[in-house]
C-alpha cells in the first residue's frame, strides 16, 4: 500500500497528531525583549557541539540546562553552576515559564521534538544541522515556526562569514552567468557506516539516561556503537555523511541558486545495509528551472569520492567543498563553508572586483540569532530557509535507502514512482513522544 502524504492528509494528520501548533491549545505566543535586555536561555544537548552553541549565547542569561548524559555535559555544567539542571527537555520546557529562547543540539532523532515544543510554547529556537531526521519532520518545522512566529535560526555557521555571503552575491549577480552544474564533497563519514547492529549488549553508564537519550526512536539495548559520536551513522538516529555536512558544503549554492525543492535523487553506493548509511555514496540531485534560472544537475560526493579533477582547473580538490559550474566561469569553494572561494579560471578573474554588496555582515552566527530574538534583523539562516533545504538534501537518503531513482512532489511530500521509499520520508514515534 502506498504510504503517498497529499498536501490535505498532511495538515488533517498533522492536526490529529498535534503535530502543528493550532491544534494545541496550550501555544504561548512570544514576546520580544529590548535589545538592552538579556535573553533568557536554556540548552538542550550541552556536550560536544551543544557546548560550542551554548558558548556563542553566553552573553546572555543561561538559565537552564538539559542534558541526558552527565558525562558529555559536565564542563558545560561547571561553567554555568548557576542554570537549573534537567535530563528530560519536555519537563524543563513546561517547568521554566521564564525562557525565552532555546538552543537545541542533540542527536538528529530529537532536534524536531525538541523544537516544535519549544515554538508551541512561544520559545525562540537555535537548532543544529541537519535541521531534523526526516523530510516530514523539516515541514512541520517550517509550518510551526511561521504560525507561531518565533525567531530560528539553524546551526550552520558557514552562512554567516563575509566570504560566504559574498560568493552568493556574485552568483545572484550572474559574474559565473548560468549555472547547470553543481558539485559538492566531503570527508564524512569519520564514524562506522556499512556495519549491522551489534549482537552483544553492555551495561548501561550509570550518568546516561538511556530511555531519555533514544526519545522517539525505537527501543533497542544500549552499546557504545552509538553513544556519544557514532550514533551519526545509525539510520535511527542520525542522518549519514549526507545530513552531516551536505547542509554546511551545499549551502552556498542552494543560497545562490535558490535551488528549492529538487524533482529526484539517485543513489550510487558502496553497500546497502538496513542499520547505518553506506560507507560512501554519490548522489544525483536533479532541480527544475525557478524563473529564469536554468535547472541544475547536483551531485553529491562521500566516503572519498571527488567530482572529476578537470572541473578545478588545476586546483588541489580538498577534502570538503563544491563547484559551481557557469557559463562564464567557476565558483571553487575549497571547504565546507564558501569563505574563502575562487573563481576560476584565476587567470580568468585577475583584478576582478565584483558588484557592490547587496546582502547584510553578519556580526556573527549566534549573535545574530540573539539580535534577532531581540527585534534587530532577521537572522539569515531561519528555518523557512533551512527546512526546505533540509528537506533536499535528505531526499538523498531516501534515494539511498530506496536503492533505485526517486521522483519527488515536494508539495504532497510523495515519492511518485517507488511507493515503498516513502516510508522513509516520515517515521513513526515511541509512545511518549510526538511532534
Amino acid at each position: 500500500m502506498s504510504n503517498k502524504i497529499n498536501r490535505r492528509q498532511f495538515l488533517k494528520t498533522g492536526a490529529l497528531t498535534g503535530a502543528f501548533f493550532w491544534a494545541s491549545p496550550r501555544v504561548i505566543w512570544c514576546e520580544m525583549k529590548s535589545p538592552s535586555e538579556k535573553l533568557d536561555i536554556a540548552g538542550i544537548g550541552v556536550g560536544g557541539r551543544g557546548a560550542d552553541d551554548i558558548n556563542g549565547v553566553s552573553s546572555e542569561n543561561i538559565v537552564a540546562l538539559c542534558d541526558v548524559d552527565e558525562r558529555q555535559a559536565a564542563a558545560t555544567f561547571r561553567r554555568f553552576p548557576k542554570a537549573r539542571r534537567h535530563s528530560d527537555f519536555r519537563k524543563m520546557l513546561e517547568a521554566e515559564k521564564s525562557i525565552d529562547a532555546v538552543v537545541i543540539a542533540t542527536p538528529d532523532h530529537t532536534h524536531a521534538t525538541a523544537a516544535v515544543m519549544a515554538m508551541k510554547l512561544g520559545k525562540h529556537v537555535y537548532c543544529e544541522k541537519p535541521l531534523t531526521h526526516s523530510i516530514y519532520e523539516a515541514r512541520v518545522m517550517r509550518e510551526t515556526a511561521a504560525r507561531c512566529k518565533v525567531v530560528t535560526q539553524m546551526g550552520i555557521q558557514g552562512h554567516s562569514y563575509d566570504g560566504h555571503r559574498r560568493a552568493v552575491e556574485l552568483i545572484q549577480a550572474g559574474v559565473l552567468g548560468a549555472i547547470r552544474e553543481v558539485h559538492v564533497w566531503s570527508d564524512r563519514p569519520i564514524w562506522p557506516q556499512g556495519i549491522d547492529r551489534p549482537e552483544d549488549t553492555m551495561p548501561v553508564p550509570k550518568q546516561l539516561d538511556w530511555d531519555l537519550w533514544l526519545g522517539p526512536a525505537p527501543w533497542r539495548p544500549y552499546h557504545s556503537a552509538y553513544v556519544p559520536f557514532n550514533w551519526r551513522g545509525w539510520w535511527d538516529f542520525g542522518t549519514g555523511a549526507l545530513g552531516d555536512m551536505g547542509i554546511h558544503n551545499a549551502d552556498v549554492a542552494f543560497w545562490g541558486l535558490n535551488l528549492g525543492a529538487p524533482s529526484s535523487a539517485e543513489a550510487e553506493v558502496s553497500d546497502v545495509h538496513a542499520e547505518t548509511a553506506p560507507q560512501w555514496s554519490i548522489i544525483r540531485f536533479e532541480f527544475p528551472a525557478r524563473g529564469a534560472l536554468p535547472p541544475v544537475k547536483l551531485t553529491w560526493y562521500d566516503g572519498g569520492r571527488k567530482p572529476p579533477k578537470e572541473l578545478a582547473h588545476g586546483q588541489e580538490i580538498p577534502t570538503n567543498g563544491a563547484l559551481l559550474v557557469g557559463e562564464k566561469g567557476t565558483l571553487f569553494s575549497p571547504d565546507w563553508h564558501a569563505d574563502q572561494f575562487k573563481l576560476l579560471p584565476e587567470k580568468q578573474f585577475e583584478g576582478f572586483k565584483g558588484p557592490e554588496p547587496t546582502l547584510p555582515r553578519s556580526p556573527g552566527h549566534h549573535e545574530e540569532w540573539v539580535a534577532a530574538c531581540k527585534g534587530g534583523p532577521p537572522a539569515m539562516a531561519p528555518f523557512s530557509y533551512s527546512a526546505p533545504m533540509t528537506e533536499a538534501v535528505l531526499l538523498g537518503n531516501v534515494a539511498i535507502r530506496a536503492g533505485e531513482k526517486v521522483e519527488w512532489d515536494a508539495e504532497d511530500l510523495n515519492v511518485t514512482n517507488c511507493p515503498r521509499a516513502n516510508e522513509f520520508i516520515r517515521r513513526g514515534y515511541r509512545s511518549g513522544w510526538t511532534l
